[in-house]
């Protein structure tokens, strides 16, 4: 089943182009293909990347993944398995508030066995039966990762590095973002929105730290400390 696109719009023009162009040339290789992000959710703008996703019947098929510019549009072509992306679905990892959109958003453009919804489906399955412990565990291994940045943001500060600080508390921020997803199981659509999501953004180093804070109580109470013995 393919859900047709607006053809007078570039964006969609091109996204329908390639699609039909990718199926010509790789009939044999090619279960799939969609389009993820703005595109899946009908609020492209200009400037909006063209994602497609290309899902293939074997590793290594079909096209080659890339980034381009195609008159005057950000092209992001993905390129991954059956097997590949439904192991990514079945998965849980501290990065799936990144990650889940495209498992659960994607508007197929060549999709005849209806692929996509499958894929969908094998997520939804996969969230049902995550405990909360689950996610907990996640938000704490995040928490880790969003201190850390926090803590070199502080020390290249300190240190007079005003860029390394900027880039590691903008690294920080996100960081925070995917502990708070985790903990309330929500996803986002990409970092920036994450943040804006979240309400990270521009948050400054002791406004970051604050919201840890309250994160790490938030996981005590969860019974997943970030204090305690690894084993």
């Amino acid at each position: 089943m393919a859900l047709p696109l607006e053809t007078t719009d570039p964006r969609h023009a091109l996204a329908a182009d390639l699609a039909r162009r990718i199926r010509r040339r790789w009939r044999a290789d090619v279960a799939a293909i969609g389009a993820t992000g703005a595109l899946a959710h009908d609020d492209d703008r200009d400037g909006t990347d063209v994602a497609l996703l290309v899902v293939t019947y074997r590793p290594g098929a079909g096209p080659q993944p890339t980034r381009r510019r195609i008159d005057g549009q950000l092209l992001h072509l993905t390129v991954t398995s059956q097997q590949e992306l439904l192991a990514r679905a079945r998965t849980l990892t501290t990065d799936w508030p990144l990650h889940a959109d495209r498992f659960l958003h994607v508007r197929p453009l060549d999709d005849d066995a209806n692929w996509f919804a499958g894929l969908r489906d094998t997520h939804l399955t996969r969230l049902a039966e995550a405990t909360p412990r689950e996610f907990s565990a996640l938000a704490r291994e995040a928490w880790g990762a969003a201190w850390s940045l926090l803590t070199d943001a502080v020390h290249a500060g300190q240190w007079h590095d005003e860029d390394g600080a900027l880039l590691l508390l903008a690294e920080a921020r996100i960081a925070t973002a995917l502990t708070e997803g985790l903990l309330t199981r929500a996803y986002f659509r990409g970092p920036a929105d994450a943040a804006r999501r979240s309400g990270v953004a521009g948050l400054d180093l002791v406004e970051v730290r604050d919201r840890l804070e309250r994160q790490a109580t938030e996981l005590t109470r969860r019974g997943c400390p970030v204090d305690a013995p690894v084993l």
